[in-house]
């Protein structure tokens, strides 16, 4: 069976390559047309075709062989068909059991990035070669990669710990499971967590691979403790915001904040989202410390990031704002409108120059932070964006450990890595059997974590 869905998958991957090159054909023929007739004419109109995107979707079912020792699972040996090894590692199971802007300048101005690059989307020329655009790019040199089938439901997040030995993965039918993909890590910590709600949003602990905070959508917020394998704390957020979108960690004190929306009647994801609320939590005493001011009835905030020290945290917003917190004194300190739609993601980049956010629109933005409101780099996903899946989950994107890929999610079967800090060509991903719902990176090394709705996760080492 799992060769079968291994082989689905390179086939679907084929039929979407042939049906980009089937689209492109017809599309250059159509301009030609078009270009004879109007010399014909003598006219100097021109008309733009739309092209129908279709995607082809296939149900299999997987059969996962259950442990409850990583020593003991079942690991399959496969030849990939894309020039490097693969394995497949079955589940297991466990037991239940406001300042003014120049001070975010200030802040950012020890910083080394770039600020004097552009870029935009679609084929431009650049040293008199044009650019491939996102759907050709090149598949990425694998050297191994590693399918975890252990969920039973579509992914909705995955984290590496912050030694990157474990991994955390949810899915919607409200488990966590903790698993190891190197055989040469101690399996002790691997676990299933049972958590009764769907997950929205995981985050490991900064400084140790100690605990893991796990947010759901009935309001709570729990915390696993690997060691002792159990739930160390288990708090709520109140009544009137129950979908705990995001949790974010503090890379230097015992705290992590939580964003936290109110729900609402929506026939999209953003539109169940009503109001927002950020609170500060006290990792020692499990207890509320404050709640970030943000103005009268705000926006849901979906996404959360600390800068390397703390001392900043940018949060995203439902209606296309960054925010800005300076977390000692507890206040806003800047904020501007990024998107014209919601923002779904948000990043610090490497240099902490500059900040990404990831539009419901498909555009990606990265934003000066030395010099507010500036545009460094932008690109308009096309072919890996699509707006349907994006009713049913929030897209999200993630920084390499050099800050020189960007990995983001996808409606499609691949999702787009950007080379960052060059002109150099994207990759993409070698292909699921459905759209990539959640991806991250490895905190030292060029791996990364895709999850996806076809209920598996990947880690993937590329050359």
């Amino acid at each position: 069976m799992k060769q079968l869905n291994l082989k689905l998958s390179q086939l679907q991957a084929l039929l979407e390559e042939k049906e980009a090159q089937l689209c492109q054909s017809k599309s250059i023929a159509v301009s030609t047309m078009e270009m004879n007739v109007g010399a014909t004419n003598g006219s100097n109109s021109s008309s733009s075709v739309q092209q129908e995107n279709i995607h082809f979707s296939t149900s299999s079912e997987e059969t996962c062989v259950l442990t409850t020792s990583h020593s003991n699972r079942t690991e399959q040996n496969q030849e990939s068909a894309f020039g490097g090894p693969a394995k497949i590692l079955s589940g297991f199971t466990m037991s239940k059991s406001q300042h003014d802007t120049t001070i975010v300048s200030t802040l950012f101005a020890e910083g080394t990035g770039d600020t004097s690059k552009t870029f935009y989307d679609g084929p431009f020329v650049e040293n008199g070669s044009e650019m491939r655009g996102e759907e050709e790019f090149p598949e990425v040199n694998v050297d191994f990669q590693e399918t975890f089938l252990g969920h039973t439901s579509p992914i909705t997040c995955c984290r590496f710990s912050a030694s990157g030995n474990n991994i955390a993965s949810a899915s919607v039918d409200g488990t966590v499971r903790i698993w190891t993909y190197d055989s040469s890590t101690p399996a002790s910590r691997n676990a299933t967590i049972y958590c009764g709600a769907e997950i929205m949003s995981l985050d490991w602990e900064c400084k140790s691979d100690r605990l893991l905070l796990i947010g759901t959508n009935d309001g709570g917020i729990k915390a696993w403790n690997v060691d002792a394998k159990r739930v160390v704390c288990d708090l709520s957020t109140s009544e009137a915001f129950p979908s705990v979108l995001d949790l974010k960690c503090s890379p230097v004190e015992p705290i992590f904040v939580s964003a936290a929306a109110s729900k609402r009647n929506g026939s999209s994801f953003v539109d169940s989202l009503g109001f927002a609320s950020l609170t500060v939590w006290n990792m020692k005493t499990w207890k509320p410390m404050t709640v970030l001011p943000l103005g009268e009835d705000p926006p849901a905030i979906t996404s959360l990031c600390f800068n390397h020290n703390g001392k900043i945290l940018a949060a995203s917003a439902t209606d296309g704002m960054i925010h800005m917190f300076d977390m000692s004194a507890g206040l806003q300190i800047t904020g501007w409108p990024a998107h014209d739609s919601a923002i779904s993601s948000i990043l610090f980049g490497s240099d902490e120059t500059s900040i990404f956010t990831l539009g419901s629109d498909g555009k990606i933005i990265e934003w000066s932070l030395q010099k507010q409101g500036h545009i460094l780099w932008s690109r308009t996903r096309s072919r890996s964006f699509d707006p349907e899946t994006s009713k049913y989950y929030r897209h999200e994107m993630a920084l390499d450990a050099k800050g020189r890929r960007l990995l983001v999610t996808s409606g499609s079967v691949r999702a787009p890595i950007y080379q960052m800090q060059s002109y150099s060509n994207g990759l993409r991903t070698l292909p699921h059997s459905a759209a990539i719902t959640t991806v991250d990176w490895h905190p030292t090394l060029p791996i990364f974590l895709t999850g996806s709705a076809d209920n598996s996760v990947r880690v993937t080492s590329i050359l």
